[in-house]
């Protein structure tokens, strides 16, 4: 599994996603933030399909509320689970992965519950703007952490590398994967690179039979 964490900058249309998709055309995932789609969910849609490639990522439904939804769209460009915030988890398989999606603050305010569920293998964390103090940033990156081993499963976000929380002089961009024995694979602050995280699904399962965390093959690649 090749899943691509993108931090692109806040836009009206969908041009760093699109430029994402032309230069990792090997990925099966791109991991985007809350609410970057905004309305372009049928471009998106269309982009997922022509590149083959999953979009996991935030879009507004402006007369809605609350109006943020997070959303998978498969790579054959169908919406295969769109959830409105601080709603029970939902999941969906790809490629033999078990993969839910968060929001935001519901990691903080709600976590992950569905006990209906059963395992998940990765929980994708798609997060508004950057943390507004270094305390924020420490919390977040430790509720994952501790989401990770709760669920024994891969817990990964990313934010824009632009924008505040309301009037907060401090933004710092985040993007971040653990892994489900806590192990933090990577944990990123005011480095916007994108990363291409590469997951052995051979390997990972071990983690599940108490083999040691240095038996996962986890590569995180960042971009030039």
């Amino acid at each position: 599994m090749k899943i691509i964490i993108g931090q692109p900058r806040l836009e009206q249309q969908l041009l760093q996603l699109e430029a994402e998709l032309k230069q990792y055309p090997e990925a099966d995932i791109l991991l985007y933030p809350e609410g970057y789609l905004n309305q372009n969910v049928e471009e998106a849609s269309r982009l997922a399909a022509a590149y083959g490639t999953m979009i996991v990522s935030g879009h507004r439904r402006l007369d809605e509320r609350p109006k943020d939804r997070s959303i998978i769209i498969n790579k054959a460009g169908e919406t295969v689970l769109e959830k409105a915030k601080y709603t029970t988890a939902v999941v969906v398989k790809e490629q033999e992965w078990t993969i839910g999606s968060l929001l935001c603050d519901e990691l903080v305010l709600q976590g992950f519950r569905n006990e209906n569920i059963g395992r998940v293998d990765i929980i994708m964390h798609s997060i508004g703007v950057g943390m507004f103090s270094e305390e924020q940033y420490t919390e977040w990156i430790e509720k994952a952490r501790q989401m990770a081993i709760q669920n024994q499963c891969f817990v990964m976000g990313t934010s824009h590398a632009d924008g505040s929380y309301r009037d907060s002089e401090i933004s710092i961009p985040i993007a971040y994967c653990i892994a489900p024995d806590g192990q933090v694979v990577l944990a990123s602050r005011n480095d916007t690179r994108t990363r291409l995280i590469v997951l052995d699904k051979g390997n990972t399962a071990d983690i599940y039979r108490g083999v040691p965390e240095h038996d996962v093959n986890i590569q995180v690649i960042p971009s030039k």
